[in-house]
C-alpha cells in the first residue's frame, strides 16, 4: 500500500493503464480510470461522507486532478450502481464537462439524472442491461448482473487487445434475492473460460467468513417487530435501499399500518423506483406524512433516512427533538442498515438519543434487521475458483478489506506478485496477462464545503478542530509606529477556553515585557510584533492551562 509517488512512464503501445482514483483504503468514492490507446473510461464517480475529524464537510469527491487536462478523451462513465459511493460524484465531474456519456442500468441512470437535474445538468446517457454489449472507443463492454442491495446493479467486463478485465462493482452471490436477479456465475463461468486478466473485486466483507445471509431472512423479523410495536414505528434505511424499503411496506400493509416517506431523498427515490416498477405499492398504502399525523399512532410507519446518524439526516433531528415528529414511549425505532466504518460513534449517539426519549430502538446488534449488500469470504472464494484471474485487485474497502480479500485470492492459487495491493493513485499496466505497478499518484481528498468545491485544505479542517477542541484567544495591541511603544493593549479575548478572561492577566505583563523588548532592538513591522504576541501568550497558555488554542494576535500601528 505504501508505494513511493512516482510519475508512470508513457504508456506503452498496447498496453491498458488502470488508476483508481477512489475506493481504495476506503469505503466510499470510488472511482476507477482505464486508459487504452489514448482514450479514456471511467468505472462509477462516487463520494465519500465525512467523519468526525472534518467538521463541517459536506461530501468527499474521488481526486480529478489526473484527468482533468483530459476530458475531452473521456468516452464514457460507466456506473455499476445507484448508491450514492458510485454516483454521487457525477454532478461535479459533468460540471467540468457537461457532454460526457454516462452507461448504466434503468434504475442507475433515472437516480444519477434526478441528482442532475438539481444541479441544472441534463445528462447523454446510454442504458443497458445484463447480457448487453457495448463497443465504446476502443473498449468493448459486456455488462453482467450481479446482485447488491439495490436493484439493477451490473458488473462489467471490459476488453480491450491488452486483455480482459472484470469489476464486479458492489456485489453479493444471494441465492434467494427478493426481486429473482441472482449474480449471473454462468456469465462469470464463460469470462472465467475466456480467461480474466485483472480482476476488480469489492472487498468491503472479505474479512467476514462464510456467506452473507439472504434478504428474505429480514424479512420475517421486521413483520414480527412491526406487528408487536404498540405505537409508532420509524424506520431508518439508506435512502436508495428498495428492497429493503419493499419489506417495510409489505410488512405494514400486513398488519394494517400505512407508510410515509421521510426525507427529500428517500421521497425522491422511491418515487423513482416505484415509477420504474421496482418498487411495488398496494394501493392506499403510501400517504403524505403531514396527513400521516392526524392518523391513530398504532397504524403508522415512517419511513426515513438518517441510519449513519448523519447530523441533519430526519433521524438525527428526531433524536435532538428537531423535527416535528418527536419520538417518545411506546414508539418503536428500527435501523435496517449497516454501519459505514467511520460512523459507529454518530449511530450510537442517535441510538442513545432515542433511547433516553422512551422508544424502543432496535438495530442490527439486537435483531436481524439488516443484512449487508457486500460478498463475504465464502463467496468471494467461489468467485476466485470460477474466474481463475490472471491478476487481481481487490477494490472498494479500507485496508484490512484489501488484504483481507488479497489473502482470499492466494488461498485459490493466485501468486501473490500477481495480487495488487494497491491504493488510490496506483497506476497499473497490463499487458500480455501481466499486471504490474508502473508508478503512484499524489492523489487527495477534495472537500465540498457548501457551494465551494476543493477549497477547503486539510490545513483548514485543522484550525477547524483546534477550534473545536481548544478555542479561540484574540489579542489586539496599539503600538506606536515610529518608537515600538505600546499606546493601548494588549486586550486579549477568549472563547471556548474554560477560564474566565480575567485569567490573561497574569500573561498581560509578559507580552508588554517582549514588545518593549523588541522596540528597544528596533523591531518595528507589525508581523514580526504579532508573532512575537503569538510566541509569547502561546508559551505561556500551554504551560499554565495546558492547551492548546489558535492565538490571533493583531498588532495595530499608530
Amino acid at each position: 500500500m505504501n508505494i513511493p509517488l512516482a510519475d508512470p512512464e508513457a504508456l506503452a503501445p498496447g498496453t491498458l493503464r488502470v488508476t483508481p482514483l477512489g475506493g481504495l483504503g476506503e469505503v466510499g468514492r470510488n472511482m476507477t480510470v482505464f486508459e487504452y490507446d489514448g482514450k479514456l473510461l471511467v468505472v462509477d464517480c462516487g463520494v465519500l461522507f465525512p467523519e468526525e475529524h472534518q467538521p463541517g464537510v459536506d461530501l468527499i469527491l474521488p481526486d480529478f486532478e489526473p484527468i482533468k487536462d483530459r476530458l475531452d478523451d473521456i468516452v464514457g462513465v460507466v456506473l455499476t450502481h445507484g448508491h450514492e459511493d458510485h454516483i454521487g460524484a457525477v454532478p461535479y465531474l459533468l460540471r467540468l464537462k457537461g457532454d460526457i456519456p454516462l452507461i448504466g442500468s434503468g434504475l442507475t441512470l433515472a437516480l444519477v439524472e434526478a441528482k442532475l437535474k438539481e444541479h441544472r445538468i441534463k445528462p447523454f446517457t446510454l442504458t443497458v442491461k445484463e447480457g448487453q454489449q457495448e463497443k465504446v472507443g476502443p473498449f468493448d463492454l459486456e455488462f453482467v448482473a450481479v446482485n447488491h442491495s439495490i436493484p439493477d446493479a451490473l458488473a462489467v467486463a471490459i476488453r480491450t487487445p491488452a486483455g480482459l478485465v472484470l469489476a464486479t462493482g458492489d456485489f453479493k452471490m444471494d441465492q434467494l434475492p427478493l426481486d429473482g436477479r441472482i449474480t449471473d456465475l454462468r456469465a462469470f463461468s464463460r469470462l472465467g473460460e475466456e480467461g480474466v486478466d485483472l480482476f476488480l473485486v469489492d472487498s468491503t466483507n472479505a474479512d467476514v467468513p462464510g456467506f452473507t445471509p439472504t434478504e428474505r431472512s429480514i424479512g420475517p423479523v421486521l413483520d414480527q417487530v412491526i406487528g408487536k410495536a404498540p405505537r409508532r414505528v420509524i424506520v431508518a434505511s439508506f435512502s436508495s435501499h428498495v428492497h429493503r424499503v419493499q419489506q417495510v411496506i409489505d410488512a405494514a400493509h400486513a398488519h394494517g399500518r400505512r407508510v410515509a416517506f421521510l426525507g427529500r431523498s428517500m421521497v425522491r427515490n422511491m418515487t423513482i423506483a416505484e415509477q420504474l416498477g421496482y418498487l411495488k405499492v398496494p394501493d392506499g398504502v403510501l400517504i403524505d406524512y403531514k396527513k400521516a399525523r392526524d392518523l391513530p399512532e398504532d397504524q403508522i410507519v415512517y419511513m426515513s433516512t438518517g441510519s449513519q446518524g448523519e447530523p441533519m439526516a430526519v433521524l438525527s433531528r428526531m433524536a435532538n427533538l428537531d423535527h416535528a415528529i418527536e419520538p417518545g414511549p411506546g414508539d418503536t425505532v428500527i435501523l435496517a442498515s449497516s454501519l459505514i466504518p467511520g460512523n459507529e460513534n454518530a449511530v450510537y449517539r442517535v441510538i442513545d438519543g432515542l433511547t433516553k426519549l422512551g422508544a424502543n430502538v432496535v438495530h442490527k446488534a439486537n435483531a436481524r434487521v439488516h443484512v449487508s449488500g457486500h460478498a463475504a469470504a465464502g463467496e468471494l472464494l467461489y468467485c476466485y475458483n470460477i474466474l481463475k484471474p490472471k491478476n487481481v485487485l481487490p477494490v472498494h474497502g479500507e485496508y484490512r478489506h484489501l488484504m483481507a480479500n488479497a489473502k482470499l485470492a492466494q488461498d485459490t492459487g493466485i501468486p501473490e506478485e500477481r495480487t495488487i495491493l494497491g491504493s488510490n493513485g496506483t497506476v497499473i499496466d497490463l499487458k500480455d496477462g501481466v499486471a504490474r505497478v508502473a508508478g503512484q499518484l499524489d492523489i487527495g481528498f477534495v472537500y465540498v464545503d457548501g457551494s465551494t468545491v476543493g477549497e477547503i485544505t486539510d490545513a483548514d479542517l485543522k484550525d477547524r478542530r483546534i477550534l473545536g477542541e481548544e478555542g479561540f484567544v484574540s489579542i489586539i495591541v496599539v503600538v506606536d509606529s515610529t518608537t515600538g511603544r505600546i499606546i493601548s493593549g494588549p486586550e486579549i479575548h477568549a472563547r471556548g477556553v474554560a477560564e474566565d478572561d480575567s485569567v490573561f492577566d497574569d500573561v498581560a505583563p509578559k507580552i508588554v515585557a517582549a514588545l518593549k523588548e523588541a522596540a528597544g532592538n528596533g523591531v518595528r513591522d507589525s508581523h514580526a510584533l504579532s508573532q512575537i504576541v503569538r510566541r509569547t501568550i502561546g508559551r505561556w497558555v500551554n504551560q499554565k492551562l495546558r492547551r492548546r488554542p489558535m492565538i490571533v494576535p493583531l498588532v495595530i500601528e499608530a
